[in-house]
C-alpha cells in the first residue's frame, strides 16, 4: 500500500514538473519573441531615420578632392539606410556648380531636391530655375542631373529665356554646363523684339 502511494506521489511530482517546465518554456519563448519583435522594430525605425539632419546649411561639396558645388538649404537630410540611399532637400535648395577652375558655370534653384549618392543622380522638382554661364534661364517642373554621364534632362515642359528670344517645349537634353542643349518637341519661339526676329530670319 505504501509502495502504491509512493508511486502515485512520484507520478504527480513528474506531472507537476512537466507542466511547470512547459510554462517556463512558454514564458521564455514569449520573452524571446518580444525581444526579437522589439529589435526588428528598432532596426526598421533606424532605417527610416536620417543619419544626418542639418538645418540652415551653406556648404561646399567636394568629390575626389575637387570642389564641385556650393549648397544652400534650410534642411538637409541624409538617409544612408534607404535603398537606394539619398540626400533630401525638401524645403528647397540653391546650388552653384563649379567648373575645374572654380568658376560658377551654372546656378540651380528648386523647391525640392533629392540626390542619390550611389548613382550620382540629382532629381529637382517643383519650381526649378537654372541659369547658365551665358545668362540663359531655364524653367521646368522636374529636372534630372546625372553627374556620372554629365547629362541634364527632363521630359516635362521647359521654358528657355535667351537674350533675344523665349523658347518653349516638352522634353529637354543638355550637357551639365547647360550650354549645349536641345528641346525634343518645340512648341513656340517668341522673340523679344522685331529687330531680333528680323536678324534671325536673315541668318
Amino acid at each position: 500500500m505504501w509502495f502504491k502511494q509512493d508511486r502515485i506521489f512520484i507520478h504527480q511530482f513528474i506531472s507537476i514538473t512537466i507542466v511547470f517546465g512547459a510554462i517556463v518554456m512558454l514564458v521564455l519563448l514569449s520573452s524571446c519573441t518580444g525581444e526579437k519583435k522589439q529589435l526588428a522594430e528598432a532596426i526598421k525605425e533606424r532605417d527610416s531615420l536620417p543619419l544626418m539632419d542639418t538645418r540652415g546649411v551653406t556648404t561646399l561639396i567636394s568629390d575626389s578632392g575637387v570642389t564641385r558645388y556650393r549648397i544652400k538649404t534650410d534642411e538637409w537630410l541624409i538617409y544612408d539606410k534607404k535603398r537606394p540611399s539619398y540626400w533630401a532637400f525638401e524645403k528647397g535648395v540653391y546650388l552653384e556648380k563649379f567648373d575645374s577652375l572654380l568658376h560658377v558655370d551654372a546656378s540651380i534653384k528648386a523647391d525640392t531636391a533629392y540626390y542619390y549618392d550611389k548613382q550620382k543622380l540629382w532629381k529637382l522638382s517643383g519650381h526649378v530655375a537654372i541659369k547658365n554661364q551665358k545668362g540663359d534661364k531655364f524653367n521646368t517642373e522636374v529636372l534630372y542631373w546625372n553627374e556620372a554621364t554629365q547629362k541634364v534632362y527632363s521630359d516635362k515642359f521647359i521654358r528657355i529665356e535667351q537674350t533675344d528670344r523665349i523658347i518653349t517645349g516638352h522634353g529637354f537634353d543638355s550637357n551639365q554646363q547647360m550650354t549645349l542643349y536641345t528641346i525634343r518637341n518645340i512648341e513656340g519661339i517668341f522673340y523679344v523684339d522685331e529687330d531680333a526676329k528680323n536678324d534671325s530670319l536673315k541668318k
